[in-house]
Formats: C-alpha cells, sequence, structure tokens
C-alpha cells in the first residue's frame, strides 16, 4: 500500500470518529463547573454586573433612578466589561502520539483530542474565540466553530514526532500546546520564542502513557517508533531503565525551564489519569493572567 493512500485509509478511518470524540469531549466539558473566565470587571457589555453609588465625574444620565428611589442615594447600574478572548490550540497528532500500551484504552493523541476539545467548548461556551496554530482555522466563537475543530482534530499527520506550530500567532492571544514533547526540544524553544515575542502565553501539556513514565521492560525487546523511523533492539532492557527515566526527567526539566522562561505554564499527564483533572488544571491555568 502506498503512502497516500495509507494516509487517505487513516484519515477515513479516524473521520467516523467524529461523533464519539464530540460526545466524550461534550461530557468532560459538562463535568467542569463553567465559570466566568476573569472577566468580570465592569465596563462595556450587555450583562448587569453591579450598582454602585454615584461618584463625582458622573453625570446624571448615569443614574438608575428606579434603584435609586428604594433608597436615600443615587446609584449607577454598571454592566459586566466583557472582551472575548482568543485562545489557539495546537494537539500533536504525529505517528508518536498513536501510542498506547493498554488495550482499549486511550492512546496519547486520544486523550490530548478531547481535552482540547473539551477545553474548546467550555471556552466558546463562555464566549471566548477559539482556534488551530497556523492558518488552517483562525479563532472563532459558535457552535460551528467546535464542530470545525473536531473536524480538524481528527486529521492525522505523517511525521514521526510533532513540532509545534506558532505562524499566525495573534498579538496577545492565549494559547495551549498538547503533545508528547518527544521530539526535538529545540522546536519547542523556537516555537515558544515566537509565541512570547508576540505577547501570547500559555501551557504546555506534555501527555504520555503510563509505559512511558515507567518503563516496565525487562530482557530481550526491539524498541520501534511509532512511524517506524527509529529502531533499537537489546537483550537487556532493564538495563536502561535508570538511563532512560533520567533522559524523560532532564526533557521534562527542559520543558519546564522553557515554559519559565516564556511565560508559559507547564504540566504533564498520564493516560491513566483521569481527564477531569487534566481539564480542571487546564482550564484555570487559562483563567490566570499575565
Amino acid at each position: 500500500m502506498t503512502l497516500p493512500t495509507q494516509l487517505r485509509t487513516r484519515s477515513e478511518t479516524e473521520a467516523a470518529r467524529l461523533p464519539p470524540l464530540l460526545a466524550r469531549a461534550e461530557h468532560l466539558a459538562g463535568t467542569v463547573l463553567l465559570g466566568d473566565h476573569g472577566r468580570r470587571r465592569s465596563g462595556l457589555g450587555d450583562d448587569f454586573w453591579q450598582y454602585r453609588p454615584v461618584r463625582p465625574g458622573d453625570s446624571m444620565r448615569m443614574v438608575d433612578w428606579r434603584r435609586s428611589a428604594k433608597s436615600d442615594g443615587q446609584f449607577v447600574r454598571e454592566r459586566e466589561w466583557q472582551v472575548a478572548q482568543s485562545v489557539m490550540l495546537w494537539v500533536d497528532q504525529s505517528a508518536s502520539m498513536g501510542f498506547g500500551s493498554v488495550k482499549g484504552a486511550d492512546t496519547k493523541c486520544d486523550r490530548a483530542r478531547v481535552i482540547a476539545l473539551a477545553v474548546s467548548i467550555l471556552l466558546i461556551r463562555g464566549g471566548e474565540r477559539v482556534g488551530l496554530t497556523g492558518i488552517s482555522l483562525p479563532p472563532r466563537r459558535g457552535e460551528g466553530q467546535i464542530l470545525r475543530l473536531t473536524d480538524r482534530l481528527l486529521q492525522p499527520e505523517d511525521e514521526d514526532y510533532g513540532s509545534p506550530e506558532a505562524r499566525a500567532m495573534l498579538p496577545h492571544a492565549r494559547a495551549v500546546f498538547l503533545s508528547d514533547f518527544l521530539g526535538k526540544t529545540d522546536a519547542v524553544e523556537a516555537a515558544l520564542t515566537k509565541a512570547a515575542d508576540r505577547g501570547v502565553r500559555g501551557v504546555l501539556m506534555q501527555v504520555l502513557d503510563p509505559a512511558e513514565e515507567s518503563f516496565p521492560f525487562r530482557g530481550r525487546a526491539l524498541f520501534e517508533s511509532m512511524g517506524a523511523t527509529l529502531r533499537h533492539e537489546t537483550k537487556k532492557a532493564d538495563d536502561l531503565k535508570a538511563r532512560y527515566l533520567d533522559r524523560l526527567a532532564e526533557r521534562k526539566a527542559r520543558l519546564t525551564q522553557l515554559a519559565r522562561a516564556t511565560g508559559w505554564q507547564f504540566t504533564s499527564h498520564r493516560t491513566d489519569a483521569p481527564a477531569q483533572v487534566a481539564l480542571q488544571w487546564l482550564y484555570r491555568a487559562l483563567e490566570r493572567r499575565g
């Protein structure tokens, strides 16, 4: 089977999963209490926020006479300040993300997709604009954007390891990168630096399989990348465990350092942990400004 045919077959298989993915994301989003996403302050907007006493400089037109008639003072009716925020997503859909050590359980890509789509649902229904990094899907509001995101998140990539996409970043937007980040860290550094130069702040969420964090392999083993571009055979896999875990710890430390240097946040999530915990952390991280 040729590579284009393989990719088309994989794409058709993924497309068949669109309704289940959306249903899972809807259910996951429903477990998180939808807050106000940090926008509650007075200013221009449609929703009532609070009454406050008249202050020097307020014009008589600002006085709410109905509320003022109920007391001895005069009050102004304030509306909630609402500025829609743009949030850009990059979800690694390379071959590496297709790994899953437990049959029937989530692969890394499955988990990254459902978390990304669930947070998109929360943000869009909270009035924010959500899109993908790059030029394929600019940030928009509305239920239609949720369907467009679902469709794009099911389009596989023909790469062994993913590299963050940082093109077309809107100035001062927020961003979320979900990946195993097992590719070159130079690509992550370049993307974060480019984003930081445009005032973009965000979150790196590393999604790993439990076997990738515990290295349970022993004896003779053949290690091969999901895209079959890398291969290593050993007779004593357990001899590699300490070195592997050290390298993984070094990578996490490097990602943490890169995030801190560019004003981002870093977290790691295992696919055997509840997706709800990761979603709650991510949603709260996006609520924090600065």
